[in-house]
C-alpha cells in the first residue's frame, strides 16, 4: 500500500490523471475519500478499481478496516464500491 503523498502525486494529480498515473503505476485498487469521484470519471475500460470510503475521519475510517480490506480484497476492475461508514453516537455531556 501506498499513499499519494509518498508518490509525491499529491497535490500534482487530481482524478484522471491520477487514475492514469496509478494504473501506469501497476495499482489494481485506488482508495479514496472522494465521494464525488463517481460522478466525475467514468470506470468503463479502467484497469482499476475504486474503493470508496464513507468519510474521511479518521478515528471512523480507522475502524472499518475490515470493510476496506474486504472491499479491495474483491475489486474488481472498472468496479466501484462504496464502504458504509456511519459515525459513531455522539456522547451525551452529562456522562451518560
Amino acid at each position: 500500500m501506498r499513499t499519494c503523498v509518498e508518490l509525491q502525486w499529491h497535490p500534482r494529480l487530481e482524478n484522471g490523471e491520477l487514475l492514469k498515473a496509478a494504473e501506469a503505476a501497476g495499482f489494481e485498487v485506488v482508495v479514496t475519500s472522494d465521494q464525488n469521484i463517481a460522478y466525475q470519471q467514468n470506470l468503463t475500460g479502467r484497469k482499476l478499481a475504486l474503493a470508496v470510503l464513507g468519510s474521511n475521519i479518521w478515528p471512523v475510517v480507522r475502524d472499518h478496516g475490515a470493510a476496506i480490506a474486504a472491499k479491495v480484497n474483491t475489486a474488481t476492475r472498472g468496479g466501484y464500491d462504496f464502504i458504509e461508514m456511519p459515525l459513531p453516537p455522539k456522547r451525551r455531556r452529562d456522562g451518560a
